[in-house]
């Protein structure tokens, strides 16, 4: 199984993020666009787990603490840079106690066999991505074309953002973190929450 830890989002900012995925997608219709109920802010990419070592994991990670965090949701990037971009992605500024929480995470789940990350951890939802969510009859030409038109979209879409106001999304308070599943089909991936842990409790919560 493939696993991650991420926070949930509030619903008001998620409502906010899907309006402007509204605004500005049709500007670049050949990316692949994320789904706004599938969004969350990942704390940390477990990757592939036997199911034997699941109840480990969820274990180690009923022990992280953290106070409550205050979230805000604004402005945005793309990744690698925006010359030649593949994800465009919202920010999220959680000052150091969001910081904290990814390395309380990470350390957690060391002892549970999970290999520890060596960059710095930066809070963003990815919002669309290289690709199409479009059938794909014919896979080579698509292949030859796909670059092309996805620089071309994020070209598009560049434009748009620049003559409009820098997005604000809102602001949440997150209380817990969830463990989720992640299963990758032909339309693209679907997350399952597999535990629920709120924040300064020692056991794992329902």
């Amino acid at each position: 199984m493939r696993l991650f830890v991420a926070l949930d989002i509030a619903e008001d900012v998620r409502t906010r993020i899907q309006d402007f995925v509204h605004d500005f997608s049709p500007s670049a219709p050949e990316i692949r666009w994320m789904h706004p109920q599938s969004l969350h802010v990942t704390l940390k990419f477990i990757g592939e787990k036997s199911n034997e070592s699941l109840e480990s994991i969820k274990r180690a990670l009923s022990f992280v603490a953290s106070p409550p965090l205050t979230l805000n949701f604004r402005g945005y990037g793309f990744s690698p840079g925006p010359k030649r971009p593949s994800i465009f992605w919202i920010g999220i500024d959680g000052g150091e106690s969001l910081i904290s929480l990814a390395a309380s995470v990470e350390q957690a789940l060391i002892p549970a066999g999970v290999t520890a990350e060596n960059h710095r951890f930066r809070p963003h939802i990815t919002l669309a991505r290289s690709g199409s969510n479009r059938k794909r009859h014919n896979r080579a030409n698509h292949h030859r074309a796909g670059h092309y038109r996805a620089d071309h979209c994020f070209r598009q879409l560049q434009e748009k953002l620049a003559a409009a106001p820098p997005p604000e999304f809102g602001t949440m308070s997150a209380r817990d973190f969830f463990l989720y599943e992640s299963r990758l089909s032909a339309e693209g991936s679907d997350y399952t929450k597999i535990e629920r842990f709120v924040f300064g409790e020692s056991m794992a919560a329902n």
